[in-house]
């Protein structure tokens, strides 16, 4: 059983200029989900690719990673890391 959650950041593929930042403890379905258009926020860009995901086995450590990226600085932070 895989004990881990992941905080991912998928660049669109059609419009490389477009990221989305989420959590997940399954990445290879949620990115389907993500191409199926399943998810409202990342149907208009899809097809989507993961550029980066780190995975955390402390929960608590990966939903606070995710809010960060998701800042003013986080998404900097994103930008020059990853």
């Amino acid at each position: 059983m895989n004990n881990f959650k992941y905080v991912y950041i998928l660049q669109s593929e059609k419009f490389p200029d477009k990221f989305y930042t989420g959590i997940t403890v399954d990445l290879q379905s949620r990115l389907i989900k993500h191409n199926q258009g399943q998810v409202t926020s990342t149907k208009k860009y899809k097809p989507w690719k993961i550029k980066n995901a780190i995975a955390f086995q402390d929960h608590d450590k990966a939903n606070n990673f995710e809010k960060y990226l998701k800042t003013g600085s986080g998404r900097t932070f994103s930008i020059r890391h990853f």
